[in-house]
Order: structure tokens, then sequence, then C-alpha cells
């Protein structure tokens, strides 16, 4: 697992040529953006989790197609390498100045990161990488080349997200937590307009509990409402304070409250409203949005739940660089996440009976029950469950497979076609959370699945990319980058038939690619 998880990636700073088989598409030009944590120790010192590693950025360009990487310039980096070891604590991994002082002897808040190994996300015309802190570090999106750090600093956020929204106009929504700085903390929304000229403040959403926000890593957006789920997993503000000195990490300071429950928040994007239904359900964790749409006065919300937040601790490299079995044995606990559809009435009539169903949609089983003081308790549907214990990440497809049995388990990372993006949509393609690597296509009218397979190939996040004039939700491809511990197997970018799931092709890169997280598809200048 440590080959392709946890080691050293490398850069290529030069395009190289890739080695094509099949027939990839003609049309398809254009340039892949990929990030993800590739630098995992620096001198003698070495991260704790996964989700620490130094930004890896990759780009994989179509017509000629080649490959090249580069680290992320940021100033976390350069001061880690020119002290050649690591000086800026991350998530999983907290740092102190000098090993030999004590955890009193120097500053209470340890410098904050700029590590951005999230995501590539579009402000206007501009690309950067992004995490879940208030700076982002812009790129050209051709050289890999770091511009410069930037923050967030029209609005005081201290928090955001790395998986933005984008709307027909080209504005970009994004959410965030503020919790320093002046007034009780809150979340906030905001819009970056088209030409990016500024940060616009849609809104404000108080904390239900102000010594505790919830985490979010992704939020839910209509062509009129922002849907923001404050679930019950979330950071103690305390013991973040006082984590350096506790001589703890600050994925230590989150916990899930299995007891409590989760509110789902709607609000009208050109009012900046809340709907004043109080809208809540049972607890869960949630990473990803599949997509979100409104239909004859409803909200239809899909996403990855999952039932506690032990997925974070599978992530640390102590737990990465077990044998395969071990790993198993000691993850036999975990639960697959279950592909949710929640649907949330719009027009909640006060004399409704209490305890009635207010969904009307009749393509769902998904409730809404109206309760005593006005508020509607939401139970989802279930589009998609898995039942193995298998855990996350050590090969990962693009959806599972239909009929299965006690193979199947549940999906992460999922993609849409972003022009069906808060429509009404029928495809979505996503990450097997088990061992043996099947890319799928999961139809939400059928409830049937497609997928490919290759033995011993690890499958990262699906990126549906449209034909040129498509008008068909899945006339287009799947992109997909693959890695294999077989050293027989080069690394290569899988383009699939989005309709079939067929292959078309694969273009196999000489050099080493590593494992990645998410991305942005550039189409090419017409």
């Amino acid at each position: 697992m440590q080959s392709i998880f946890a080691t050293n990636g490398s850069e290529t700073p030069e395009p190289v040529k890739a080695r094509v088989e099949g027939s990839i598409p003609s049309w398809l030009q254009g340039t892949l953006l990929r990030n993800g944590p590739g630098l995992f120790s620096v001198g003698s010192s070495q991260y704790n989790h996964w989700f620490d590693g130094m930004s890896l950025i990759h780009s994989f360009t179509f017509g000629e197609v080649t490959y090249r990487s580069k680290f992320l310039k940021s100033e976390t980096y350069k001061r880690n390498i020119k002290a050649n070891r690591i000086v800026v604590s991350e998530f999983g991994t907290m740092i102190y100045p000098d090993p030999c002082q004590n955890i009193f002897s120097s500053n209470i808040i340890p410098d904050f990161t700029d590590n951005n190994l999230i995501n590539i996300i579009r402000y206007g015309q501009d690309y950067y990488a992004s995490s879940e802190v208030n700076y982002m570090n812009q790129i050209d999106p051709v050289t890999l080349e770091t511009v410069g750090r930037v923050s967030r600093n029209h609005i005081a956020l201290n928090l955001a997200t790395a998986h933005p929204h984008y709307d027909n106009e080209g504005n970009t929504y994004n959410m965030g937590t503020a919790i320093m700085g002046l007034g009780l903390p809150k979340y906030v929304i905001f819009k970056v307009p088209a030409d990016a000229s500024g940060k616009v403040q849609v809104c404000s959403i108080p904390l239900r509990s102000t010594l505790f926000p919830s985490y979010f890593h992704s939020f839910g957006m209509t062509d009129n409402y922002i849907v923001f789920v404050e679930q019950p997993f979330k950071l103690d503000v305390v013991k973040l304070a006082t984590a350096y000195f506790r001589g703890v990490n600050w994925g230590s300071c989150l916990r899930f409250d299995k007891d409590n429950i989760t509110l789902f928040h709607v609000v009208n994007k050109m009012t900046g409203k809340a709907v004043s239904t109080r809208f809540f359900g049972d607890a869960l964790v949630v990473f990803h949005h599949i997509n979100a749409y409104e239909a004859n006065g409803h909200v239809v919300l899909d996403l990855i739940a999952y039932e506690n937040s032990d997925l974070y601790e599978m992530f640390y490299i102590k737990n990465m660089r077990q044998e395969t079995d071990e790993f198993i044995r000691s993850n036999r606990s975990f639960k697959p996440p279950a592909c949710q559809r929640f649907v949330l009435p719009l027009h909640v009539l006060k004399e409704a009976p209490r305890g009635s169903n207010l969904v009307t949609l009749t393509d769902t089983t998904a409730q809404a029950a109206l309760q005593e003081d006005g508020s509607v308790f939401c139970r989802p549907e279930t589009l998609f469950e898995g039942w193995s214990s298998a855990p996350f990440a050590l090969r990962r497809s693009l959806l599972p497979r239909a009929n299965e049995s006690e193979s199947s388990s549940g999906l992460e990372l999922p993609g849409i076609n972003y022009n069906f993006n808060a429509k009404k949509y029928r495809y979505f393609y996503g990450s097997r959370v088990e061992w043996s690597p099947h890319p799928n296509k999961f139809d939400l009218v059928t409830r049937t699945h497609l997928e490919w397979t290759q033995e011993n190939c690890f499958p990262s996040e699906p990126v549906f990319v449209a034909s040129p004039g498509a008008v068909e939700e899945d006339d287009g491809v799947i992109l997909s980058s693959v890695v294999s511990p077989d050293p027989n197997v080069s690394p290569f970018m899988l383009v699939l038939d989005a309709k079939t799931f067929k292959e078309l092709g694969r273009a196999s890169m000489p050099i080493r690619v590593h494992m990645d997280l998410h991305g942005h598809f550039i189409p090419a200048a017409v």
C-alpha cells in the first residue's frame, strides 16, 4: 500500500509524451488538472496523515497526449524545503519550532499552512490550488508554475471548501466558516463574479452551537438555492485553541456526536434569506455532494453519507503502511458510505396533518414528515448502499456493479456531467469504496450499473467531458488517471465512452504518476 499512497512523488517539469493505445476521440482537446498529496517526508521528518502530504499538481493535455507534474510552491513547501524538515503544522501533524524545546517555549498558535492539496478551482479566468484553509495558491494551468498565494480577504473566513459551484453566467459560489474575528462565529456563503472583481457575501448562517462549528467539505446548489448540511461532525474550538499546548494535532479536535441531529439549511441565492422551515434528519457524516435540483416545489439533494467519522482515521499513514491483510482486519468495523437522496418540501402548509409525509414526488421514496412544532424530519431514500467492511481508497472504482452481494461496498468521489449540475439528472459516476477497483456508471432511473475493470489497478476520481454539441446527458467520455503497484503496468490515463463504459483508449506514461484527489478539466480555446 505504501508504494501507491504514502511514498514521495517526484516532479516531471517538462511535458512527457504518452503512448496511446486504442483511439482517443480527436475532439477531446484540453487539459485535465489534478491535485493531491505527493510529498510525505522532508529530510528525516515525516507527516502523520495522508491528507498532510504536500501538494503535487498534475496535468494531462489532450491532442497529442502529454503529462507533466510540479509540486505546488506554496510558502509551506518553500519553508519546509529550506529547513530540510517539516516546519509547518498540518491536519494530522503538529510541528514545534525545535524538537529540543518543550511546547511552552514557543508561540501559542503555530504557522497556518497554505499547502493546498485538495482540488483545482476556478475564479474568473484564473485557476487555484485549493484546500480548506483561507489561503489559495494561483497556478499557471499550462506550465503548472505557482503564481503566488492569495487569501480570501474580501470576507473574513478562517476555513472554506475546496468544492465551489459554478453557474451558467460564470459566477462561482462557495462557503466558509468565520471562527475568529469580530462578531459571533458563523457560516458564510459568498459569490465571486465571473470577472473575479471581488467576493460578494450572499448570506451568513449562525452556528447552532457557538463553540462547535460543523465541519463541511462541500455543499449543494440548485438554480435558486444553496443547500448547506450542518452535520454533527464538529470542530471543538476550545480543543483547537489548546491543541498546540496539549501536543495533539488539529484532526483530533474534530468529533462526531452520534446522538445529535443533522440540519439542512436552504438559502435563496438571490435574497440571501433562508427558507423558514427547519429541516432535520438523523446524525450522519457527509464529505461529498452528488447533485441538487428543484422539482415541483421540492429541493432534491443527493449526497454520500456515512454513519460515523471513521474514514479520517484510516488515512493515518501508520495505518496505510500495514500489510493489506492486517489493514483489512484492523478496519473491519468501518461502515462504507451510502448514496442517499433527501427531499425538502419548500412550501409547508401550517394546517398539514402532523406526521404526514410532505413529499409529493412520485420518483422517490424519500420522506419529509411534519412535526408538532412545525419542523420537518427528513428520511432519505438510499440510492445505493454497500455492505462490505472493506475500507476506502485501497482500490477505487467508478461505481458498483448491479446485483452484487458480499463484494459490494459504498461509493465516493462522485462526478456528474456538470452541465446538469443544479438540474434534474440521470447519471453519476464514482469511486467504489472497496478492495477491487471497477470504474462504474450508475443510472438513477433504471438503478443499473456499468463497469470497467483491470486487475490490480487504482483509478482516480471520474471526470466527465461532454462531446461537442452534446444533448444527451451521457454523451461524452470519462477520464480517470490509473496507477498500479505492479511495476509491469505503466500509469495511464483511461478514456471511457460515457454511454457504454467501454474503453476507447488509454495513454500510458513512461514515468511514475502519483495518486491524486480532485481536479478540473479546462477545454481548449476554440
